[in-house]
């Protein structure tokens, strides 16, 4: 791993996710969470407070990253919740089948290698009747801006480590082995090709 990859580009992610618009997006979605949580790509901590304490028993924070993993550290010092890191990638997530309550998901699949993957296993340790939520961004809706989303695609993957902008989340979700039961969109202020915005609450097919 890089100076760029290890120093520089986790503290680049923190300060672009905690840009006002996405910490609005961040308070639609992680309030919801109940009981026992899976937050994949738990990255520098940025949801800690918007989770609700009195409805959220524990949560087990992943993230590939330990870097990433260290900023989430600092700030769940002051974190009522009770939280424990799993330095682990999603694709096989060290977890028992059924163990997870809620799963949260936010601006973290457009990272994943293998997001479908990814999916079928936050599936496989979500309860019957738990739920994933999720807030993204990706594919835009206008032919205009997904075009230049797919132009800038390449290069924006290796700058900002690994992040692509033209997925199509629905459909990501729904390979992945989920209904999706409510969705809005929205392009949040900013640069169109980065800004379009997917959030709801899905289920196990």
């Amino acid at each position: 791993m890089g100076l760029y990859s290890r120093y520089i580009l986790p503290r680049i992610v923190h300060l672009a996710c905690s840009a006002r618009p996405n910490r609005r997006q961040r308070e639609k979605v992680v309030p919801l969470a109940r009981g026992r949580v899976l937050e994949v790509g738990i990255g520098s901590g940025l949801n800690l407070p918007y989770y609700d304490p009195s409805g959220v028993t524990k949560i087990w924070g992943l993230d590939p990253s330990e870097e990433m993993a260290e900023l989430a550290r600092r700030a769940a010092r002051t974190s009522p919740l009770e939280l424990e890191f799993i330095l682990s990638g999603c694709e096989e997530i060290p977890l028992d089948n059924e163990s997870c309550d809620t799963v949260l998901i936010t601006y973290t699949l457009c990272t994943i290698p293998d997001a479908v993957e990814a999916l079928r296993e936050m599936a496989r340790v979500l309860r019957p009747g738990g739920r994933l939520l999720f807030c993204e961004h990706g594919a835009a809706p206008d032919p205009g801006v997904l075009r230049w989303q797919r132009r800038v695609n390449p290069v924006w993957r290796r700058l900002a480590g690994g992040c692509n902008l033209d997925r199509d989340i629905p459909d990501l979700l729904h390979r992945g082995g989920f209904e999706v039961r409510s969705l809005e969109t929205m392009y949040l202020p900013g640069w169109r090709p980065v800004s379009f915005n997917y959030w709801g609450v899905a289920h196990r097919s």
